[in-house]
């Protein structure tokens, strides 16, 4: 059995397109697609994915979709407001354009420019003011304004996305997974979030971990896991991946690639 994965989106959605199409073009209109993660933020359209993702699902496509970190921030900011995470060290708000929150509220509607102050004592960025044609709308004005913008299929996508996908000898998640912790007790915040003491590990998982999260040039097979982020965020292709057993092929116009450990 093929199964096919996709990595970080991150708003492309033409780049989105474009993989799927490749994607049909090797397995069909039925192939099993597993997403993985952070369809928001960075790019252009982060409403264009969603909506395409939410279109396959509910026409049936055999697709499934694991939680990112941008997805889940995105998600706060919606419910609570929230800009921060203790996950980033730098104290960047989302709304800063790096982390991406200005690109997917501008998709739905909501382009504006984000006055910033920095807190004296975490040294947090916090948003002091978010202007949208003449108008200045604090940061709780915006999160209630986003609510109305964002439809509610999109926020009950995002509510509903699973961590994990456990596939026989594949194990698909957005960031990775903390080793030798069993899977049922893996934290959720490590799922969405873990790098350090998860990159550099090279002995055996349970599984081979199909994940993304840390950006690349290029997929990349570690032998024990396979980063599938080539950096669509920032401007670089987004690469899918054809999986049989635990061999992966990268899927190009021009067909398959072996993506080989080491290499």
């Amino acid at each position: 059995m093929t199964l096919y994965a996709v990595g970080d989106i991150h708003g492309q959605a033409a780049e989105l397109d474009r993989a799927l199409a490749l994607i049909e073009a090797d397995g069909g209109p039925d192939a099993q697609v597993v997403f993985l993660g952070d369809f928001t933020d960075r790019g252009p359209d982060s409403r264009g994915v969603l909506d395409r993702l939410i279109e396959g699902r509910d026409a049936g496509r055999n697709w499934r979709f694991v939680r990112g970190n941008h997805d889940q921030m995105f998600l706060n900011f919606l419910t609570n407001g929230a800009q921060h995470d203790s996950h980033i060290g730098s104290g960047l708000s989302w709304m800063n354009k790096r982390l991406g929150g200005p690109s997917t509220l501008a998709s739905y509607g909501l382009g504006g420019a984000p006055l910033f102050l920095h807190d004296r004592n975490g040294g947090r960025e916090t948003l002091a003011s978010y202007e949208i044609d003449g108008q200045s709308l604090s940061d709780m004005e915006l999160s209630s304004a986003a609510r109305e913008a964002v439809p509610d299929a999109h926020v009950q996508f995002l509510s509903d996305l699973p961590h994990h996908i456990e596939e026989g000898d594949l194990l698909f998640v957005h960031a990775g997974i903390a080793p030798d912790v069993p899977l049922a007790q893996q934290d959720p915040e490590d799922l969405m979030w873990i790098r350090d003491g998860w990159l550099e590990v090279e002995s055996p998982h349970p599984w081979l971990v199909i994940h993304g999260h840390t950006a690349l040039d290029f997929p990349e097979h570690r032998g024990n896991r396979v980063n599938l982020d080539g950096g669509a965020g920032y401007g670089r292709p987004l690469i899918p991946a054809a999986i049989e057993g635990r061999s992966v092929f990268t899927l190009h116009e021009d067909g398959r690639r072996a993506l080989v450990p080491g290499t």
